[in-house]
């Protein structure tokens, strides 16, 4: 299950993109929706972006998490079986 990081309801926008004519041309005829298609590619780059900046802006919680637990190890660790 994949979730959305932006509306996906909000309404379509038209705008102006600059495309390389072939690959325009070549899109056209393999019958690829190139709004969709451009809208996909951007939700996957908007995603990575805000991971990376999730992960930066937490990233001295993380450290301080990661030597907790390699300090102290979790509260699990005398009950676990394997």
């Amino acid at each position: 299950m994949t979730i959305a990081h932006f509306d996906t309801s909000a309404p379509k926008k038209a705008t102006n993109l600059s495309i390389n004519s072939d690959l325009l041309r070549q899109t056209k005829e393999l019958n690829i929706n190139l709004s969709q298609t451009v809208e996909d590619y951007l939700s996957e780059l908007v995603r990575e972006a805000k991971r990376k900046q999730w992960l930066a802006e937490n990233a001295e919680a993380i450290a301080a998490y990661n030597e907790r637990i390699e300090r102290d190890g979790v509260f699990s660790d005398g009950l676990r079986r394997f």
